[in-house]
């Protein structure tokens, strides 16, 4: 298949983007589709950094199928950092929305320590003056994975709600009403790197969560290699999960003979007691996201962290056994802090896609940017 057959055609715009502000970082989106069509986009946002103590959980609204967008509105502004909001349609104007808090301050006496150093003063600055202010109990009180329901379409929100685990993308509102999370366990912040990958489950629509299965590590490989699931249901009932491999100071992925930072699946005939082994996909891209089409194609889309940056599409026309990967749908990214991207089907069978990046430069604070595309012919049934 030649490179040009491997693009997707694509339109592309802007979520949000404020690229020169001191909170101009936005990052790791996810969209749901309402009932009404209003589409609505939760992230991390109003930071300064990848990894800072500024994160806020924000939404966006569009009611023209993503041409134009709200201004970010703040629904989560804890003492800590706010990180990786999912967002989920829980029928009429009901949303939930899933994110997780953790304490940034032992980043800056560890792996950030040397950044911290070379920082802008008056950047230097603020950053330690905002952990200066945080205690214990706010760590306590905090720090985890949450999710918490709107009533009426992000307008006003209930209570946070604790959940045992977290995932970028959020959880899976199931055919019989129950939310699914394949997520990883975070009690504690050791978790977060060292914890398995479970699945939760709510049949509350979010008020109460107890823990079901967890997923079977692959042949070589430990928890601190697996992050970042998500999870479909397909027609038959089965579920489909993947997860995020990436190198740890426990497990170099090469050496235990998979590609750095690419993605394992796993499956569930039981309503997620129980999982099959992780098995490889054998391509470089994470963290992965999934959606099945109404043409019968399962959409895995996943950022592509090598050169040339950018977004990337794998199909799979018989259940997530096999995979078409690979397909571009953007390849201009200034460098490689970006991707989660997220998807849902529009009514017209296309399929809308938000992710993160820099819109031009390395000099520009990350965006939210979105695409809207089509399947390739030769990926949906009958073509």
């Amino acid at each position: 298949m030649t490179a040009q057959r491997k693009h997707v055609e694509a339109e592309h715009g802007s979520v949000c983007s404020m690229s020169q502000d001191f909170f101009g970082y936005f990052g790791w989106p996810s969209v749901a589709l309402m009932d009404d069509g209003t589409l609505v986009v939760a992230a991390s946002g109003l930071r300064n950094d990848h990894m800072c103590p500024f994160g806020r959980t924000v939404i966006l609204s569009s009611t023209d199928q993503g041409q134009s967008w709200s201004m970010p509105r703040v629904i989560n502004d804890t003492p800590l950092d706010d990180r990786d909001a999912g967002i989920t349609n829980l029928g009429g104007r009901r949303l939930l929305v899933t994110w997780f808090t953790t304490d940034r301050r032992p980043d800056y006496a560890g792996h950030m320590a040397a950044r911290m150093v070379s920082m802008e003063p008056l950047r230097r600055q603020r950053w330690l003056a905002t952990t200066a202010v945080i205690t214990q109990q706010d760590v306590d009180q905090y720090r985890g994975g949450w999710v918490r329901v709107s009533d009426d379409q992000g307008a006003s929100w209930g209570r946070p709600v604790r959940v045992p685990v977290t995932a970028p993308h959020g959880c899976l509102r199931m055919r019989n009403g129950n939310l699914l999370y394949l997520g990883k366990i975070f009690a504690t912040q050791e978790e977060l790197h060292h914890g398995c990958i479970a699945a939760a489950i709510s049949e509350d629509e979010g008020g109460t969560w107890r823990l079901l299965g967890s997923v079977p590590l692959a042949p070589g490989i430990t928890n601190s290699n697996c992050h970042e699931p998500h999870v479909v249901e397909l027609p038959s009932g089965r579920l489909l999960g993947s997860i995020r491999g990436q190198n740890s100071g426990q497990c170099n992925m090469a050496e235990a003979g998979y590609v750095p930072f690419s993605i394992f699946v796993t499956d569930s005939t039981d309503g997620g007691i129980t999982w099959t082994p992780m098995r490889p996909l054998g391509f470089h891209g994470s963290p992965p996201h999934l959606v099945y089409h109404s043409s019968g194609a399962v959409v895995l889309t996943y950022g592509y962290r090598l050169q040339p940056f950018g977004q990337r599409v794998a199909i799979s026309l018989d259940e997530g056994q096999t995979w078409d990967h690979d397909w571009v749908l953007r390849n201009d990214g200034a460098d490689a802090d970006l991707g989660y991207p997220a998807t849902v089907e529009l009514p017209d069978n296309s399929l809308f896609t938000v992710y993160y990046q820099k819109p031009k430069s390395t000099n520009d604070q990350c965006a939210l940017l979105w695409s809207r595309w089509r399947l390739p012919r030769c990926s949906v049934r009958g073509d």
